[in-house]
């Protein structure tokens, strides 16, 4: 979204050699990237405020996640990633993991939408309702299709001519970004499952659904590692007889780390993931165990009062 200074190769001329340094100071005036992230981060705070002010509380965890999730969107849409992902494959799948699972995952976790129910007002929430009791949002948010585009869009940009066309494009190139968000928008929230939304499933199926989705990262991350071609085709290799070619690595030895990052970052995000779910499936059994403790306090109660009442029929 919004990369202004990054699709085309005459914005990487004066680019110097990449390293922790360049993150912080390579950064780019992406207006768009600017925008969302202020008016997002801005409703979200508006929405705490007016919850604490009729008295009602908001989890901080939530707050926290959704900063997070914001913050990760804007560093990788107008920090150093930003300025070298289309001159490393290594940065930009940093970029691609930073958009596809912690952006989606942090935001989710956050429970805008829960937030918006509560402090909406009575017009702009039943809009809100009804989107949510859509077809459209059913069927988006069907496990098994959000699964599906999950873990195959990112063979179809890799192994298709999208990756080419998003290096020479920057609308394409935004697309790719807004595609990785939303993607995995539709995988996260659901299986999170803070949010009233369609396509919540069981706890079990929630944590089978993460695990599954580790084989497919690292296969896809080893498949990249041992190609014999250069993603983008003759992208990486022109770069090196331009300004850049004095310092930018090999581009077989830098496609063989981006797999190895796609692999790595992929297992480490889903594992931390799969906790995030097996502490809230945890939580949930000591609720619905309390709740059962409850209940059958009360049916003692009841039967208890029933037999302390006069008349009570004697136990023949």
């Amino acid at each position: 979204m919004g990369l202004v200074v990054t699709a085309a190769a005459s914005a990487t001329g004066n680019l110097p050699p990449f390293d922790a340094g360049a993150l912080l100071s390579q950064w780019g005036l992406a207006p768009v990237p600017l925008v969302v992230t202020v008016w997002s981060v801005g409703l979200y705070v508006l929405g705490v405020v007016t919850l604490r002010r009729r008295g009602d509380s908001w989890p901080v965890g939530r707050s926290i996640a959704w900063g997070v999730g914001m913050v990760a969107f804007y560093l990788a849409t107008s920090s150093g990633l930003a300025a070298y992902d289309t001159v490393l494959l290594s940065v930009h799948m940093v970029q691609h993991m930073v958009l596809s699972m912690v952006v989606p995952l942090s935001l989710a976790l956050g429970a805008p939408v829960t937030l918006a129910l509560r402090t909406l007002p009575r017009l702009p929430r039943g809009w809100l309702l009804a989107l949510l009791h859509s077809r459209l949002a059913k069927v988006l948010g069907f496990p098994p299709l959000a699964f599906g585009l999950y873990v195959l869009s990112p063979w179809a940009l890799y192994f298709s001519s999208w990756y080419d066309a998003s290096l020479r494009s920057t609308y394409v190139h935004e697309m790719m970004h807004v595609h990785l968000v939303v993607v995995g928008a539709l995988f996260f929230w659901p299986i999170v499952g803070v949010d009233p939304l369609p396509g919540r499933v069981a706890h079990p199926f929630r944590v089978l659904l993460t695990v599954m989705t580790l084989p497919f990262h690292a296969f896809l991350g080893v498949t990249i590692m041992g190609q014999k071609t250069l993603l983008g085709g003759d992208w990486y290799p022109r770069l090196h007889d331009g300004p850049l070619g004095s310092w930018l690595p090999d581009p077989y030895d830098d496609q063989h780390l981006a797999g190895g990052i796609l692999w790595g970052a992929g297992d480490l995000v889903g594992v931390v993931f799969f906790v995030v779910l097996f502490i809230q499936w945890v939580r949930s059994s000591m609720k619905e165990a309390e709740r059962e403790d409850r209940r059958l306090d009360r049916l003692e109660r009841l039967a208890a009062a029933e037999a302390s009442r006069p008349g009570a029929a004697e136990p023949e």
